[in-house]
């Protein structure tokens, strides 16, 4: 086995990657209005602009991400992790160059997709690498993608306070990123990556492995679709809670934004050590979903601004702090001789998520601006109950497996 110690360079790079694709997955949404005003929206007759083409936009980070995730995983699995990793960061940072450029919004859909086609690619590099690199917490170092995913969400508000205390355009934070990135590709090209050539023993095993392992058990199935629900119940917070604390009345709602990710890197903490102290995968992938539920429903009938604090710092804790992650470990043990591929399978479900629930999510806000909030919590309930009930199937089955 590999000295683990000589990848902790490679893994930072890979952690830098992820931080930089959690301000991607957020950014658009911290500047609607602005992109909004300049992709030629119209103006409601409430005076405001009419933000759904910004929503749509990052729904179609998930229609990119259903194009590539097929490709993805056997490119990472077959020319080996170095090279997905590196198409990601790179796809990465032509979309930051890119979105900020577009005059309209077919040319922003355009790099909204590929947005999605770079998280693939990425994914399917970084969860099987840092697996990889640390065997004996697997888990716990996929897990941590999400806590650097979280810092960056966390500081991001700051930055754009600083961008704008600076009355720097708002296209600033877009290109220092885009910066970043290609000299995070640069490392990532020459650091060294776990040699997952086998011995000819091995090689033969591994062929006859795949045929057995990629049957699908109900387990196996429903860890896939956690992948669906469990991004659906942080997506539809992430991209449309700024829209409720208006409603809600609170002044300036993108400061939910830091509670969330506050709640999400807390988790990631809290997670890793009960895992250190015995606690199942599945056993996780149960309780936060059914948190997230409680929070949401009092976030539907509570309708006060210190309510939506609260619920951004839980649902921040209960859905975005880890649970995707979880599922896809899952879903690995499943796969273990295709670890790009299992990787990918999720991701797919989490895709198809990204974009049919936030278009959903921008369809109900054209057509019932004002009520659109509370209606989209409804649906988040909806799902993440959905996401408890798959969660115990898994866990059957494993003890079934188990036992």
């Amino acid at each position: 086995m590999e000295n683990s110690k000589k990848f902790w360079p490679t893994a930072f790079a890979l952690y830098f990657s992820y931080a930089i694709l959690g301000i991607a997955s957020s950014i658009l949404s911290q500047y609607k209005s602005q992109f909004a005003t300049a992709w030629g929206a119209k103006t409601l007759s409430s005076g405001a602009v009419d933000v759904s083409m910004v929503v749509s936009v990052v729904a179609a980070f998930g229609l990119g991400r259903l194009v590539a995730y097929p490709f993805a995983g056997p490119v990472s699995d077959k020319l080996g992790r170095r090279v997905s990793g590196l198409i990601g960061i790179i796809l990465y940072a032509v979309f930051f160059f890119g979105i900020v450029f577009s005059k309209n919004f077919w040319m922003a859909y355009a790099f909204g997709v590929l947005n999605g086609i770079a998280n693939s690619f990425l994914d399917t590099c970084v969860s099987p690498s840092l697996m990889e690199m640390f065997p004996k917490s697997a888990s716990i170092a996929n897990l941590f993608t999400k806590f650097s995913i979280v810092i960056a969400q966390f500081l991001l508000p700051f930055f754009i306070g600083l961008v704008a205390g600076a009355k720097l355009s708002y296209k600033t934070i877009f290109i220092i990123c885009g910066i970043l990135l290609l000299v995070d590709a640069a490392l990532v090209l020459f650091l060294p990556f776990p040699n997952t050539e086998k011995s000819v023993d091995d090689q033969v095993s591994a062929a006859k492995a795949p045929k057995q392992k990629l049957h699908f058990t109900s387990g196996s199935i429903a860890a896939i679709l956690i992948g669906f629900t469990s991004s659906t119940t942080f997506m539809l917070w992430l991209n449309c809670n700024q829209e409720l604390g208006t409603s809600y009345g609170i002044k300036d709602p993108s400061t939910l934004q830091s509670f969330y990710a506050a709640g999400a890197a807390v988790a990631v903490l809290a997670t890793a050590q009960l895992m250190r102290m015995g606690l199942k995968n599945t056993s996780i992938l149960i309780l936060y979903p059914s948190i997230s539920i409680v929070m949401l429903a009092l976030c539907y009938f509570i309708q006060a601004p210190f309510i939506l604090y609260i619920g951004s710092f839980v649902i921040g804790y209960a859905a975005a702090g880890g649970v995707l992650q979880l599922a896809t470990a899952t879903t690995i043990n499943f796969f273990p001789f295709n670890k790009g591929l299992a990787t990918s399978m999720c991701m797919f479900a989490s895709s198809i998520a990204n974009y049919a629930m936030l278009s959903l999510a921008a369809h109900i806000t054209g057509a019932s601006s004002s009520n659109a909030p509370r209606l989209i919590i409804l649906l988040n309930i909806v799902v993440t109950v959905i996401g408890v009930i798959l969660a115990v199937i898994v866990r059957q089955n494993k003890t079934q497996r188990t036992d």
